[in-house]
């Protein structure tokens, strides 16, 4: 995985594989031998005499499968559901942390982008202000997702009546609500009502369906943009910390910047001509290395959560890895 987000960066075809099977082997082996000698034929001191060797060993064997075709465009290019990234919220997963990975944009507030957006990625100020305001919320269990297999209740705005138009949900399917908890502490009702603000919602709303789209098709909505897997590495991608030599020489475009309160990357990511000594993950790439510092708790947190939604992407799956352990 961080090798594709270093490859990206310098504008390298990522690869992803599937592991189709694995094979663990292990060996131990035993040897004991003696003997002695009968005097007179050897010193006193040499009676008895004897060896021992023990030997263990482990080689397993794994095999991949590129990923091609209908699967990677299922697996990588397509956005990932709201639906399936929201609930990953109710485990505790910081849900700052969660849609700056996942999310495009929420209601037209805009998270930065890759290349081509300028030296801050052209992302909103008022988008990283609303999940400070979430994570708040979160922290305080004054938020949470709750999710249903009911269909919502028919849009009444006037223009839905005009157009005719229908909801476009049905019972069985999954879906997510933003649910503002009560509270009777101020400071968590002001955010509260910052938080509607943002999100164009009633001011006395207590919950709004999620959406996927740029913008809301119906009022008491929140349109969530979500990005692919191969979006959200690309954008890893290029807060990566490169040399300033490759940047001038034209390898790679300069680190985009970070917006408004934010002053750091979420992943962040080192590089130097030297192996690092303290590291959580590390790759060497054209004679550099690149890693994640083994202290850096909220760079470790967020590429567990780039795994995990990786895993959760992956939607269209060949057979599941066969694990042979031999026995006896």
């Amino acid at each position: 995985m961080l090798l594709n987000i270093v490859r990206l960066r310098y504008a390298d075809p990522p690869t992803f594989l599937d592991t189709t099977q694995v094979i663990a082997g292990y060996s131990v082996s035993k040897s004991v031998s003696g003997g002695f000698y009968a005097y007179p034929a050897t010193a006193v001191g040499n009676y008895l005499f004897g060896t021992g060797t023990m030997t263990a060993g482990e080689s397993p064997t794994f095999t991949y499968q590129p990923v091609t075709g209908q699967q990677y465009a299922e697996n990588i290019v397509r956005p990932i559901s709201p639906t399936v990234i929201m609930p990953l919220s109710l485990g505790g997963l910081p849900i700052d942390t969660l849609l700056r990975l996942t999310a495009q944009s929420i209601d037209g507030l805009s998270n930065v982008r890759g290349i081509g957006a300028g030296p801050f990625g052209g992302g909103s100020v008022r988008f990283y202000l609303l999940l400070h305001d979430l994570r708040q919320l979160q922290i305080a269990g004054a938020m949470t997702i709750r999710i249903t297999t009911d269909a919502p209740p028919p849009p009444t705005d006037d223009s839905a009546k005009k157009n005719g138009s229908k909801s476009e949900t049905a019972n069985g399917q999954e879906h997510s609500y933003l649910v503002l908890s009560s509270t009777s502490d101020s400071n968590l009702l002001s955010i509260q009502g910052e938080v509607r603000r943002l999100l164009h919602l009633d001011p006395h709303a207590e919950e709004a369906e999620i959406v996927y789209g740029p913008y809301p098709k119906h009022p008491g909505q929140i349109a969530i943009l979500t990005r692919s897997m191969l979006a959200m590495l690309t954008q890893l991608a290029y807060e990566v910390e490169v040399p300033e030599e490759d940047i001038k020489v034209g390898r790679t475009p300069p680190t985009i910047g970070q917006v408004g309160i934010e002053n750091r990357p979420e992943v962040v990511i080192h590089s130097s001509h030297k192996a690092p000594e303290r590291r959580y993950a590390a790759v060497e790439y054209n004679d550099m290395w690149f890693w994640i510092d083994e202290k850096d708790f909220q760079s470790k947190l967020a590429f567990t959560m780039v795994q995990v939604l990786s895993a959760l992407a992956a939607t269209n799956h060949t057979g599941g890895a066969v694990v042979t352990i031999p026995a006896g």
